[in-house]
Order: structure tokens, then sequence, then C-alpha cells
């Protein structure tokens, strides 16, 4: 029996053996080897057969049909019945309008030039609605994803209000899930995308659904991502959480005044502005911390925006919240200061310092002037925030020699009062009054029966010199 078994297993090895031996004779020898009568191995991997190169014409007129709302073509091709109504095309998306991938995909960029799509795809993508109303009179099929994302999806992306309206008359899934996690709400992210939103909470999409991917984010995060206050409003409107957070931590807030600021335009959006001021209004906490428990504030000192800064500040915001590293909104200024050329960062550590902010601790002050020794109008307010200041050794050493010629008169000011000695009685009054009032500097002083010149001089305002 053990005789037997090992002449078999010998035979099947020989006979792989040969089998394996001819194959790469095979595949090795050139086409001028091969018999004359028959065709090259290389000729069936290299051209279609006539009938796969009909179906390869048909489906490309089927597309340029397609994409030329030329209904009449389309019903033509279908009626010839070579091509079935669901057919997978490939269809040109340098856009990726039509692809939606899960986070941890990869594929070469010649490939993300394509997706595959359905006719009632390529319809929305190219606006052909007479044709897409066709199809999905013929039977459309109106919920598949060829590449990720439905036809509803694709109309969410490409903010077209009428084809969201045919396809959820046509049955289209309000809530379905893109290959990346997203439902069609989470596509309306411009202005134009208004009256799409509108038509999915109408027939039950829901507001506060997180995607399915690692951000997590509610269409409310999105909304306030980029910046656009009527949906901001809409999804309020119809039950958004307005302290939703995602995988981060983030509220609509936070993400709000941290995308307020262009950093590749170094310009301040207006629109993020009106979204947070929407978000306050509608009872969005401010002091909510983040993963790295970084609140809105620490955000939107990051940016020196004063503008959202003082509408924090005013709806509570802490001044000396701390992040994960122990850092206040007032160490997150001095950080950027010197790279935010479109900023006003004296009116943001005016703010802060009214509003209670811990001061630098005295003996790092030179760290000051390394960040802001361009700025000496917020030097002048960190100064006068102290009664009293010793310079050290490291003062002038962090300020460069041009920018003390160019600023001499300031600078030899500040030397002059900096001895760790007692400033001039009106200096010191003022910081009397600031300490009696302590966080309530911004309420308290604009009611006090002073000139307006002394309220300006107890808050800091900057005179551009110090005595």
């Amino acid at each position: 029996m053990v005789r037997m078994l090992d002449y078999f297993i010998v035979t099947i090895c020989t006979f792989i053996s040969n089998l394996l031996h001819s194959l790469w004779t095979l595949l090795e020898s050139e086409p001028a080897d091969l018999p004359a009568q028959g065709p090259s191995p290389w000729d069936f991997m290299e051209e279609l057969s006539p009938r796969q190169l009909a179906v390869k014409q048909l489906k490309q007129q089927f597309l340029v049909a397609l994409q030329a709302n030329n209904a009449q073509e389309v019903l033509k091709i279908l009626h010839s019945g070579k091509l079935d109504i669901d057919t997978v095309l490939e269809v040109d998306d340098p856009k990726m309008v039509l692809a939606s991938y899960k986070q941890g995909y990869w594929l070469p960029g010649y490939k993300l030039e394509k997706s595959w799509a359905m006719g009632i795809h390529v319809c929305v993508m190219y606006n052909a609605l007479e044709t897409a109303l066709m199809l999905l009179e013929k039977g459309a099929a109106v919920n598949r994803t060829p590449n990720g994302k439905t036809p509803l999806h694709v109309a969410c992306e490409v903010s077209n209000s009428d084809f969201v309206s045919l396809l959820l008359a046509h049955g289209a899934k309000v809530n379905s899930l893109s290959l990346s996690g997203h439902t069609p709400l989470h596509h309306c992210v411009t202005r134009e995308s208004v009256d799409c939103a509108k038509q999915l909470i109408l027939k039950g999409a829901k507001v506060n659904v997180t995607s399915h991917n690692n951000d997590e984010d509610t269409p409310l995060h999105k909304a306030a991502r980029f910046g656009v206050p009527e949906l901001v409003a809409l999804f309020l409107a119809h039950g958004a959480s307005v302290d939703a957070v995602n995988s981060l931590q983030e509220t609509p807030l936070m993400t709000a005044a941290f995308w307020a600021f262009d950093t590749k335009e170094q310009i301040y959006s207006q629109e993020h502005h009106f979204v947070c001021r929407l978000l306050l209004d509608h009872q969005a906490d401010p002091n909510l911390q983040e993963e790295d428990q970084k609140t809105a504030l620490h955000k939107a000192a990051w940016n020196c925006d004063h503008v959202l800064m003082q509408m924090l500040l005013e709806a509570g915001a802490d001044a000396r919240a701390m992040d994960i590293n122990g850092c206040a909104p007032i160490q997150y200024l001095l950080k950027v200061t010197d790279v935010r050329p479109m900023a006003i960062p004296e009116l943001c550590y005016q703010l802060l310092l009214n509003h209670n902010a811990a001061r630098v601790y005295p003996p790092q002050f030179h760290k000051v002037l390394q960040s802001c020794h361009d700025y000496p109008r917020v030097v002048e307010i960190l100064v006068n925030s102290y009664e009293r200041l010793k310079p050290t050794k490291k003062w002038r050493a962090a300020i460069t020699d041009d920018c003390y010629e160019r600023h001499k008169d300031f600078y030899d000011s500040v030397f002059a009062v900096c001895t760790n000695t007692p400033r001039s009685l009106l200096h010191l009054a003022r910081c009397a009054v600031r300490a009696g009032m302590g966080g309530f500097c911004h309420q308290g002083v604009p009611q006090l029966p002073l000139p307006s010149s002394m309220k300006k001089y107890i808050l800091l305002e900057p005179e551009g010199i110090l005595y």
C-alpha cells in the first residue's frame, strides 16, 4: 500500500513538472517561433473579440448620449436589447464627484481620474434631467453604489435640488450611507445646497446622524466647517444638537472657530463668524473642551481672530482655560502673533486681559519680546497690565537691533519705566481699579462715572509710549 502511494505521488509530481516546463517554453517563445497557422497567445490578451469590441463601442455611445442629455438616443440603445439599463460605465471623474472611498484605501493617481457609474449617476453629474426621468420610468435602480455613492449622494454633491426632488420621488433612500460612511445630508455643504437639505429633512433625513468613519461628524459639523450660516440655521431649526461632538470631541463651535481663518489666503471668513454667532445664540457652550482640552477660545486665539474672541468672551468663555499642555489662550496668541499679518493682535491681548486672562510670568517676559518686539502696541498693553516689572538681560537681547531703531522712543520708554519700582500714581490707580474689578473689567469700567479717555486708559488702550 505504501509503495502504491509513493508511486502515485511520484507520478503526480512528474506530471506537474512537465506541465510547468511546457508552459514556460510557450511563454518564453517569440511570436516568430510559433506555428504560422495559429494565432499568438498574445493576440488573445491584447485584442478584444468582435463581440467585446461591439459592447465597448455601444457603452461609449451610451455614455455620450447620457452626457448630452439625448434621451431618444439612450432609449434607442436600450431598445436594442444589447445593453442593460443599469450597466456600469467608466466615467472621467477627476473631482471625485461619483467616487467615495473608505479611509485608508489607496489607489494610484490614474485610477482616481476615473469612476464607475450607472446611467442615472451620469445624468445627475451632467444635469441630464429629461434622460434621468426616462431611465427612472424604465426601472433604473435608484439606490445602487457602483463607486461608493448613490445618485442622491451625487445630487447633493453637485447641489442640484431638481435631481434631489426627482430621486426622492422615485424611492431614493434619504439616509443611505456612502462607502465613506456619509449620508446625503453630509454632502450638503454649500449655500446652493440649502434647498437640497430642506427636501432631505422633509423626507426624514436625520440631522444628528454621525458619519460612519473616523471623523464621526454630524451634518452640523460639516456646515460649520464650510461656513454656511443658512445650513447651520436650517439644521438647528430642525433639532440639530448644538453641542454634538465628533471623534475628536470637537463641537460645531470649535470647528467653525478653527476654520474661520484661511491660512493659505491669510483672510478671515465673515461667514464662519456668522456661524459662531448662530451657534452661541442657540446656547452653544463656549467652554467645552476637545480631546486635547482646547476650547473654542484657544482656536480663535491661534487664529488671532479678535472678532471671534470678543464673541466668545462675551458669551462666557474662560480666558484662563488650559489645554492638555497647560497653555491658556494667551499662550496660543503669543505663538502666532508674528505670523498673522492680517490680524490686529493688540485687540486680542487687550480682550483677554480685560476678561481676566492670566498674565505671563514676569521672569519669562523676555519671551513676549521675542514674539512681539515688532508689535509695540502689544508690548505696551502687556507691560501696562503689571503694577511693576523688573527687566532682565534677556530683554534687550530679545529685541533685534533694526526693530529697536524703528521703535526707539517706545523701547526707551519701556526700559525707563520697567525698573521694578512703582510707576506713576496714575498707573498705580489703574492697577488698583483693575484688581478691584477682577474679571469684570470689560463690564464694570464702562459703567464708571469717568471720562471716556480715562475708561480707555483703565482698559489698557495703547498710547504709543509708556510713562
